[in-house]
C-alpha cells in the first residue's frame, strides 16, 4: 500500500513583501557619508578638485577641513536619509 503525503508548500517571507524605508534610508546615508569621506580625503591630496569644488558649492558646510569634512558627512547622510527613506515610505503606500 503506497501512502501518500502531503507536500508542504514553501512560501518565502519575501512574497509580496514591500521595501523596508528604514532600511533603505540608513544604506543611502551610510553610502552618501562613505563617498563625502573619500571627496574629502581626495580633495585634500589634489584629487578631483572639479567634483570637490561642485561639493562645495552644493553642500552648505562642506569644505576641506576636518571640520568642513565632517560636517559634509552629516549634512549628506541626513539629506540622503531623508529623501530615500520619504521616497520608499511614497512608494510603499501607493502599492
Amino acid at each position: 500500500m503506497v501512502k501518500k503525503t502531503k507536500k508542504k508548500r514553501i512560501t518565502s517571507k519575501l512574497v509580496n513583501s514591500k521595501p523596508n524605508a528604514l532600511a533603505a534610508g540608513y544604506a543611502a546615508a551610510i553610502v552618501s557619508a562613505v563617498v563625502m569621506l573619500l571627496l574629502g580625503i581626495l580633495g585634500n591630496l589634489g584629487v578631483y578638485m572639479g567634483a570637490v569644488e561642485q561639493m562645495i558649492k552644493w553642500h552648505l558646510f562642506f569644505s576641506l577641513s576636518f571640520v568642513g569634512i565632517v560636517t559634509g558627512i552629516i549634512e549628506a547622510a541626513i539629506i540622503s536619509f531623508l529623501f530615500v527613506w520619504l521616497f520608499v515610505w511614497v512608494y510603499n503606500k501607493l502599492y
